[in-house]
């Protein structure tokens, strides 16, 4: 009986992964179709065709079983979405495949008929080829995309974008504590232990939460890396073509694009370097960046937003030093909010007064809360 259930299991398994590559290869084939890009729409009509393959690939499964194989009939849900994909343009599909071809090269790697096989390695090819056509918008040209990339890294760059969330999370979480402690009337004295204690303590935690990140993606990256190069000792055509397959997507002729990624895997090095890049997005002298100089860069930039709220305490005490703190506070919460528009855009004084309401909130919220245990505790 285990034996039956087992093959009945796996007759299910086959058909399911089938109708899955006949389902990707009509999608395909549509976006072939509706591509006004020469180079991508024959990107897509490739992977129609690989796809179905890899349908043929679990047909023979079947066959082999001695069952019936079914016509090959597109899903109810590949209708809709060939449906929307004609309607809508590629973009709203794109997501569902790129989902689709990660789901099976995770799956056909766990699957014993397909483990040891080309397959996962081609569909994760696939997922990376959408990725490139989905970023880049299809065959854009290289001067606008080049236009609109450095437009959004001057808007938002990483690099801000940390410096001012660093800064701000030093801010409101020590204000807050301050506050806290404060309206437990602690002395002076302890306050501004209390709030260099969390200064450390939260300076500490993010750069130690920042260094394993960093660390992780670097050691992540070495590991594919590594694997992308044990693929180009083992399949440099394979390679080839699947690099030639995401030059197309930047909108080379097929015929350039083959010829191009020949000329790179030619060179052992030179191939690596290219491949982490364009299929991995990976800048292998780089990995990342440097997990210590993101850890201390994250300490200081919290120091430098936890130490206002504690500075006043160092020179004053009492109801002045609580008020001073407050208003310095209140001015670097403005500054920060003014800071965040130039990644979000919005108008300076919606954003500083909202920063500014966001950051008094919590921390009369937590003086409050402070006021009420200090009265409890002294009762």
């Amino acid at each position: 009986m285990e034996t039956a259930r087992t093959a009945a299991g796996d007759v299910r398994r086959w058909r399911g992964n089938r109708q899955r590559e006949i389902d990707s290869a009509m999608l395909y084939e549509t976006l072939a179709e509706t591509e006004p890009a020469t180079a991508v729409a024959e990107v897509y009509r490739r992977l129609a065709a690989t796809e179905r393959k890899h349908a043929t690939f679990w047909e023979e499964r079947l066959r082999a079983a001695g069952l019936p194989v079914p016509g090959l009939s597109p899903s109810a849900r590949a209708r809709i979405l060939r449906w929307l994909a004609r309607r809508f343009g590629a973009g709203l599909v794109l997501p569902v495949l790129i989902d689709a071809e990660a789901g099976d090269t995770t799956g056909y790697s766990d699957q014993p008929e397909s483990a040891g096989t080309a397959l996962p390695a081609q569909e994760q090819s696939h997922g990376r080829v959408l990725r490139v056509i989905r970023d880049t918008g299809g065959g854009l040209e290289g001067s606008w995309l080049a236009r609109f990339e450095g437009r959004h890294r001057a808007v938002g760059g990483n690099a801000l974008r940390a410096a001012v969330l660093g800064a701000n999370d030093g801010l409101v979480s020590n204000l807050s504590l301050v506050m806290g402690v404060a309206g437990a009337e602690l002395s002076g004295h302890g306050i501004l232990i209390t709030g260099l204690a969390g200064l450390l303590a939260g300076a500490g935690s993010m750069a130690l939460g920042e260094w394993l990140s960093v660390q992780s993606s670097r050691e992540l990256f070495q590991r594919q890396i590594a694997i992308e190069r044990e693929e180009l000792e083992t399949a440099p055509e394979e390679e080839a073509e699947e690099l030639a397959l995401i030059y197309q997507a930047k909108g080379i002729k097929p015929e350039q694009a083959r010829e191009l990624a020949q000329r790179v895997i030619a060179s052992p090095e030179t191939a690596l370097d290219t491949l982490a890049r364009e299929e991995l997005a990976i800048d292998p002298a780089e990995l990342g960046g440097s997990a210590w100089v993101a850890a201390i860069t994250s300490f200081l930039l919290f120091a430098v937003g936890a130490i206002v709220p504690v500075l006043p305490f160092m020179f004053l005490a009492g109801k002045a030093a609580v008020v001073v703190s407050i208003a310095a506070s209140a001015v670097a919460l403005m500054g920060i909010g003014a800071a965040i528009t130039l990644m979000t855009g919005r108008n300076v004084w919606f954003s500083a007064a909202r920063m500014l309401a966001f950051g008094l909130g919590a921390a009369g919220l937590t003086y409050v809360l402070g006021r009420i245990i200090g009265v409890s505790l002294a009762g």
